[in-house]
């Protein structure tokens, strides 16, 4: 139906256009200004952009849409791909193309529009005449699009190790069925690769919940301790194996509103992180403080941080700052990847500060809960902190 209308203003605006443009005098029988007026205020609500180009590349209309994506200058067209759409339209007819804009042009980022050239001059072989171009920004939807042949493409490549792993310690053992400490170390071999099999389908399965794959549980109220507490107790087990000290600090009685078992994925994953990048015999700290409505949880290691280059990019899904230490660890790379997504569902951020050699620190940010009676911050007035 929008399609419709928008077809029948442009024809309409064309028409009223050329014969504002021509000489010859138009009789007021002829001309229905209620109704191009109409068709005028129609395009200036569209959320697409919309251009009308003459035989001679003068642009005799845009819409505040067109104008604002600053692909006009005057009447002109800045952009010389739309220029040139608009020319293989007018010779040989309907076009759709993607058409990329520089951040110069639009103010901002770069953005992807998809374009949409009608020539409006009926025939066979009609005669050079005026173009409309119908655009419609697209930047969002090609980014999904390349993220998710991405991460199709990484499922498959992480997806593969293990069980191709699995399968040629299941032949192994076969071969080696009349040696018992071949068979014990094969097994053990396959119970660690099924262990990664087993974490990556689950952080696959969380990651897609987060993302909307289902409805986020209603908020309530969480304590932080509890979080804190529940984080650390999942994750001593790998740091005693690594003879690692995890200490708790900070701010108590903080409540924040939250998911209790969301919130508790997102403080593991950053230990767990942490004891992964960690040399042995040394110390992650876990403290938490309220700053300014929200509720800081950091946790910091003495590691091998993070190089410079690396730093805007650890958030995303299968990115590993060392492929080789994550082979070994069993790293699936969508740990911090959950981390973020769960600050995003709370209204928060997480960020990371880091330094090669001298470990990095995460802060996990989530807005606290307010009292009814005051709408004030939850705890975030005191002091108190952990012994």
């Amino acid at each position: 139906m929008i399609g419709l209308l928008l077809g029948a203003g442009i024809v309409g605006l064309a028409i009223a256009t050329g014969r504002r443009r021509s000489a010859a005098p138009v009789a007021p029988a002829t001309v229905e200004l209620p109704e191009g007026a109409l068709a005028r205020r129609l395009l200036d609500l569209m959320d697409p952009a919309v251009l009308l180009v003459d035989a001679d590349d003068v642009v005799v209309l845009a819409n505040p849409a067109a104008r604002a994506l600053g692909i006009v200058r005057g009447s002109r067209l800045v952009v010389p791909q739309l220029a040139e759409l608009a020319r293989t339209v007018r010779a040989g007819g309907s076009r759709r193309a993607d058409v990329p804009l520089s951040g110069d042009v639009v103010g901002s980022g770069p953005r992807m529009v998809a374009a949409h050239g009608v020539r409006l001059a009926s025939g066979p072989v009609p005669p050079p005449g005026p173009v409309a171009l119908v655009l419609q920004d697209v930047t969002e939807a090609r980014r999904t699009e390349v993220v998710r042949r991405d991460f199709v493409a990484n499922v498959g490549h992480e997806l593969k190790t293990p069980v191709g792993a699995l399968s040629l310690l299941a032949e192994a053992i076969q071969d080696a069925s009349d040696d018992p400490e071949a068979v014990q170390r094969f097994a053990a071999r396959i119970s660690h690769e099924a262990d990664r099999l087993s974490r990556l389908v689950r952080e696959l399965i969380d990651l897609s919940r987060l993302q909307g794959g289902e409805p986020l549980p209603e908020l309530a109220p969480v304590d932080v301790d509890q979080v804190l507490a529940e984080a650390v107790d999942r994750t001593r087990t790998a740091a005693r194996a690594k003879e690692l000290e995890i200490a708790v600090g900070g701010q108590q009685g903080l409540v924040v509103r939250g998911v209790e078992s969301q919130l508790a994925t997102a403080v593991t994953n950053l230990l767990a992180n942490a004891v992964t990048y960690s040399d042995g015999g040394g110390r992650i700290a876990v403290a938490a403080r309220g700053r300014s409505g929200f509720a800081e949880i950091t946790v910091t290691d003495s590691g091998i941080g993070i190089p410079r280059q690396d730093r805007q990019r650890i958030f995303e899904r299968f990115y590993r700052v060392d492929q080789s230490r994550a082979s070994s660890t069993g790293g699936t790379g969508l740990g911090l990847a959950i981390v973020k997504h769960v600050a995003n569902n709370h209204g928060g951020s997480v960020s990371v500060w880091s330094e090669e050699g001298l470990g990095s620190t995460f802060t996990l940010r989530i807005p606290l809960a307010a009292r009814p009676e005051t709408n004030e911050p939850v705890a975030a007035e005191t002091s108190k902190g952990r012994p």
